[in-house]
């Protein structure tokens, strides 16, 4: 084995955790492949002699890769482009999709590396990119500040204090959601029940009254089913009884690592839903029907 061979065997012992910073970074599975290899590359032409921890170096290279991406993607939307508000708010990250049969073992699921939900990369997307890099790094991760702090070019103090200000922001966002997957499974099941008989009542009943629908059908699509952000039960109801008739499909998957629901028509994904769900309702759907970012996804076979 060469000296290169070596180093490329070494960091394919760190791609999957590497993936996992980049996603969480992101909020795309794609942009993060993209992170990775460029750390790879980056690796490939530094002395390693001086590396000491080299899952360490890996992370904070990567970190640095995805804080310039996210600061670049900032400046893009900052752009004058007309009025895309409702647009850039009906933002949908991309979802890691599993077969729902993995929920059997409640165990294993735990250990999934990118079970991270949608809801928090949704909230991961209104920070500034210095402070989803340190909550990111420190929060998930564990890196320390002292590492950090040279990435986001502040004293250690000072990355301590951003950190702090991203984790109010999250925490004091995120819903205590249901973890069981079986009770998800059911008020999923309710709601697609009620969505495919036309039941308006039933709907509304198995959501939240203050419920939220994140549509993101990409920068392209426009038209009814252009991206949106939909509030309220009889308002989100109404939108679900207009498409009920292209669920007829639909099949029950693992949304990172959350019950949600892949639609398909005529052999081609039409969209990908994930919920929040708290006490039995429905308070956030999150719809990717981007088809560009669509044709990207790994999506699970249909149930036999």
């Amino acid at each position: 084995m060469t000296g290169t061979e070596e180093l490329a065997h070494r960091f394919e012992e760190h791609r999957g955790h590497l993936k996992a910073v980049a996603y969480r970074m992101l909020g795309s599975l794609s942009e993060a492949e993209d992170a990775v290899q460029e750390a790879w590359l980056k690796l490939s032409r530094t002395d390693t002699d001086d590396i000491q921890n080299l899952g360490g170096w890996l992370t904070t290279v990567t970190g640095r890769i995805c804080l310039d991406m996210l600061r670049s993607r900032t400046a893009r939307r900052e752009e004058p482009m007309g009025d895309t508000r409702d647009t850039a708010r009906a933002y949908v990250p991309d979802p890691v999709l599993r077969p729902l049969a993995q929920v059997v073992d409640p165990a294993e699921e735990v250990l999934q590396a990118d079970s991270v939900g949608l809801a928090l990369l949704v909230l991961l997307e209104n920070l500034t990119p210095d402070e989803r890099l340190t909550f990111v790094l420190h929060d998930m991760f564990a890196v320390p500040f002292d590492d950090i702090a040279p990435i986001v070019e502040r004293n250690p103090a000072a990355t301590r204090q951003l950190a702090s200000r991203a984790r109010r922001r999250v925490r004091g966002a995120t819903p205590s959601a249901e973890p069981d997957l079986g009770r998800q499974k059911q008020v999923l099941d309710a709601f697609l029940a009620a969505s495919r008989a036309g039941d308006f009542e039933a709907l509304v009943a198995v959501l939240h009254p203050d419920v939220l629908l994140r549509a993101d059908s990409g920068a392209l699509v426009r038209g009814a089913a252009a991206s949106k952000v939909v509030q309220g039960a009889k308002a989100v109801a109404e939108q679900a009884l207009m498409f009920a008739p292209f669920t007829r499909a639909a099949e029950l998957v693992l949304v990172n690592g959350s019950v949600g629901m892949v639609n398909a028509h005529g052999g081609r994904v039409q969209s990908v839903m994930g919920v929040t769900i708290v006490d039995g309702r429905i308070t956030d759907l999150y719809i990717l029907a981007d088809p560009e970012r669509l044709e990207r996804l790994e999506v699970p076979r249909p149930a036999v």
